[in-house]
């Protein structure tokens, strides 16, 4: 679900989401590992849809009760897998951090509808006060609820502010050429962008791998485009970049699957990434750097690990303290905002400290329900990242690292770059910057002074200075 006061949360919100179908219909070619069968007749006092158009209306419904505060009716549409995993009360939960982001709910702007074997699927587009969204609802053959799916609308009403069309100054067209790639990772099919300098090469080259949930290859965040902005300009600076969409992105339903980790989520994918750019004509191969952003950024000294052959790491706003721990810093800084969104978020406190408490609980098993853990994330996401401390790994590793920050990012705080410092200290290859008055995008903030989740709403670019700091690390290696 990509973002409107986004990012980790929002990001978060988005994989939980996903996870919380992982018995949902899995279309050809299968996952590893397949999902449970549906049930063959409805569960026990389930509220069948209707089939054929008559599932629009039922998805509507589903809408409306959702919008109503209705949970207990919503929840009576559910096989018994989404019942398990998504209670009435949880469902109130998503539904409050769905509004704390995108804003209170507003109206149904269209439908539309897709088949995928057995299932099928309807998209409600619906108007929040900061964005639209795609709600989608996945029946079964019993006309159950199998899965459902919240992710920023393709279509729709636009955010506050209209999507960026005009490119930052940085960026000369003439300077490169964008060409449609796919990357090949497993079973999967991604696809994305190669931007490539004009010119003799070889080129040095950097693969983009964005953040949390399912994002595109431009990592659309409301108006804002900041991957779209970071190829352009450092393909017009002579280096070659790749990015792509990620797997949550192209299909969520098959995304999730049972026991989903970041290797799934994140790692393999930009492995594979890494690769197609170095077999690709014009790149040095011996030159191929990774720039990851918020969790793509947390996750860069894993994704080193599994390719040594990375030349080097830039971490863009990348987390070390623990994850559960940022997301309880955003609800508690969010809530000390006042207003709306801060009220929203201040009734979701006390709750949000429950769940983590359960992250850190020694006894947390993959057993433990979604629902008892942060924003519905299943509990392997979190077993996997428990013994997993970015710093540390980074420190481990041979290659140089340029670690940045914006300094109003609430997301990726000051003590998350002191982290990274303190573990690369006295490293002669690692280089840090914090950029006045740059929030989680590296744009500018509303306030010079603090970033607050208005800030996603305004359309705006990478800023320069970061742009031209990562062109002349990467020439500079």
């Amino acid at each position: 679900m990509r973002r409107g006061s986004h990012g980790l949360l929002l990001g978060l919100l988005a994989l939980m989401l996903a996870a919380c179908g992982d018995q949902a219909p899995t279309p050809a070619p299968p996952t590893a590992t397949p999902p449970a069968a549906p049930p063959a007749t409805p569960s026990a006092g389930a509220t069948p849809a209707p089939a054929g158009t008559d599932r629009v209306a039922a998805a509507q419904q589903l809408v409306a009760d959702l919008h109503a505060g209705q949970f207990d009716a919503a929840e009576s549409r559910f096989d018994s897998t989404m019942k398990a995993q998504l209670p009435a009360d949880k469902l109130r939960d998503i539904w409050a951090t769905l509004e704390l982001q995108a804003g209170a709910f507003q109206q149904v702007l269209g439908t539309r509808t897709e088949r995928v074997q057995q299932y099928d699927a309807v998209y409600v587009t619906t108007a929040f006060e900061k964005q639209p969204i795609d709600i989608k609802i996945v029946f079964d053959a019993q006309g159950q609820v199998a899965g459902l799916f919240f992710a920023p609308a393709a279509s729709g009403r636009p955010t506050v502010a209209a999507p960026t069309t005009t490119p930052g100054a940085y960026v000369q067209p003439d300077r490169f050429t964008d060409t449609a790639i796919e990357v090949h990772s497993g079973d999967w099919t991604l696809p994305g962008t190669l931007s490539m300098p004009k010119g003799d090469g070889p080129f040095p080259g950097v693969v983009l791998v964005a953040g949390s949930g399912p994002q595109d290859q431009d990592e659309t965040i409301g108006p804002n485009k900041p991957f779209r902005d970071l190829a352009g300009g450092l393909a017009s600076a002579g280096i070659a970049v790749l990015r792509y969409d990620k797997r949550t992105k192209v299909d969520p339903i098959r995304a999730a699957i049972p026991n989903i980790t970041v290797k799934e989520e994140v790692i393999d994918d930009a492995v594979a990434a890494l690769a197609l750019l170095r077999q690709t004509p014009g790149v040095d191969a011996k030159r191929v750097f990774l720039l990851g952003h918020s969790l793509g950024g947390m996750l860069a000294p894993r994704i080193a690990q599994a390719d040594p052959q990375i030349a080097g790491l830039i971490i863009l706003a990348g987390p070390t303290q623990p994850l559960e721990d940022s997301i309880l810093e955003q609800y508690t800084y969010i809530a000390s905002l006042g207003g709306a969104n801060g009220q929203a978020a201040q009734q979701q406190l006390a709750q949000i400290k429950q769940q983590v408490a359960r992250v850190k609980d020694p006894n947390l098993s993959p057993d433990t329900p979604a629902s008892e853990l942060p924003l519905g994330v299943p509990a392997s996401y979190w077993l996997d990242l428990r013994d997993y401390h970015p710093a540390e790994v980074a420190a481990t590793l041979p290659q140089p690292m340029l670690i940045l920050r914006g300094s109003t990012d609430y997301q990726v705080t000051a003590q998350d770059m002191q982290g990274w410092q303190d573990a690369l200290a006295g490293r002669d290859n690692v280089a840090f910057k914090t950029y006045p008055g740059l929030y989680h995008l590296f744009m500018p903030s509303q306030d010079p002074t603090k970033g607050t989740p208005s800030d996603y709403e305004h359309a705006g670019h990478v800023a320069p200075d970061v742009v031209s700091d990562i062109a002349a690390w990467i020439r500079g290696h």
